[in-house]
């Protein structure tokens, strides 16, 4: 007997739904981007105690740009962690501070922070041994 061409298993599985647990990804992934930032993690730290001026934070975070400060500063801004206010003086001052929902992070960020720095003798010995493994 020859094969038959007609279909025999006509029972598709259903397309599965997608798990309400992972729907909305890309919204935290965004967000987790924007926290998890090394110069977020910084200027969070920096505000956690109180408002600071533009200058007082980049020269309390060794590395930062004012390019990058800036960038830093509107993006957590538009994110709703950190207000922007502006004193009318002359010169006009300008202050940085947390909001309500930026100092919701404060001890994540925080605790993050405090591993790090614990952890980078750690850190960099396991790269050191890493790279002498895999470089040819």
């Amino acid at each position: 007997m020859g094969t038959s061409l007609k279909p025999a298993h006509i029972d598709l599985p259903a397309t599965p739904m997608p798990d309400p647990n992972h729907a909305d990804c890309r919204g935290v992934a965004s967000i987790l981007a924007r926290v998890g930032d090394k110069w977020s993690v910084f200027v969070i730290m920096m505000l956690s105690d109180g408002p600071k001026r533009f200058n007082e934070l980049k020269r309390m975070i060794n590395g930062i740009s004012q390019r990058m400060l800036t960038l830093t500063l509107r993006g957590l801004e538009r994110d709703g962690l950190v207000t922007r206010t502006i004193f009318p003086t002359i010169p006009p001052r300008v202050d940085y501070e947390l909001t309500d929902l930026g100092r919701g992070l404060q001890q994540p960020v925080k605790a993050l922070g405090e591993w790090a720095i614990m952890h980078q003798e750690q850190i960099a010995s396991a790269r050191t041994r890493f790279d002498e493994r895999n470089t040819p």
